[in-house]
């Protein structure tokens, strides 16, 4: 039997995504085991919650650190020392650099609460709702040197309701992203997911563009 594969989560917050990764690998539903939780912030509630789960934890603040390169020299040594198979982002709100995201291409996921390639970078879904768009979503893409520009591997994609609000939007988006990233973390773990060049290749198929599911065919999915 195949070990499974050894995850850091980088986090900044309260960290339910990577609770979600938690309760999955828990639950033998992915073969995957978060070995180490990172956080730029040492008050980060995630943190908590990797520790009642007997996983270690490491905090490494920018304060001190000249600049993004001298950070991320050393969040690199730390990943380096854990030794891990995959890296997900979940809610890290640092922008990494590029010898850092060489270094694990293929092997780092982020999540992002938008349908990319639109409305990268913050503040998504007062962006849609200002927009007046009628569909909104959450993207798992490989990460790269470029924000939110990694290959797309998949989305879930919702409809905007009337009356919704961003904290309405916020709690959608979670409710698909806890189902979501555990899932495809599963295929990367399983190698049914890989980097090819600057594309996405499932199960032997390079894919055209992200698979998309919608709202309730993600919530009623059997996967993780």
């Amino acid at each position: 039997m195949t070990p499974p594969s050894r995850l850091a989560v980088l986090i900044s917050g309260g960290g339910t995504n990577l609770q979600a990764i938690i309760d999955a690998a828990s639950r033998g539903e992915i073969p995957v085991e978060v070995v180490s939780v990172i956080s730029d912030q040492p008050e980060a509630y995630g943190l908590r919650r990797a520790e009642k789960a007997g996983i270690a934890t490491r905090i490494l603040s920018a304060r001190g650190y000249a600049d993004r390169d001298v950070y991320d020299r050393a969040l690199g040594a730390i990943l380096d020392e854990i030794d891990p198979d995959l890296v997900a982002l979940a809610g890290f709100m640092r922008i990494l650099t590029g010898p850092l995201v060489q270094r694990w291409r293929g092997r780092m996921l982020n999540v992002h609460p938008s349908l990319l390639p639109g409305y990268r970078g913050l503040h998504t879904h007062r962006r849609v709702l200002e927009a007046g768009e009628s569909l909104h979503g959450t993207s798992i893409h490989f990460v790269t040197a470029e924000l939110d520009g990694g290959p797309v591997i998949a989305q879930a994609r919702l409809k905007i309701r009337p009356g919704d609000t961003e904290d309405s939007l916020n709690r959608r988006i979670q409710a698909l992203e806890h189902r979501m990233y555990p899932a495809v973390l599963g295929w990367l773990a399983r190698g049914r997911v890989r980097m090819v060049g600057d594309h996405v290749e499932i199960d032997g198929r390079l894919l055209e563009g992200p698979l998309v599911r919608d709202e309730e065919e993600w919530l009623r999915s059997s996967e993780a």
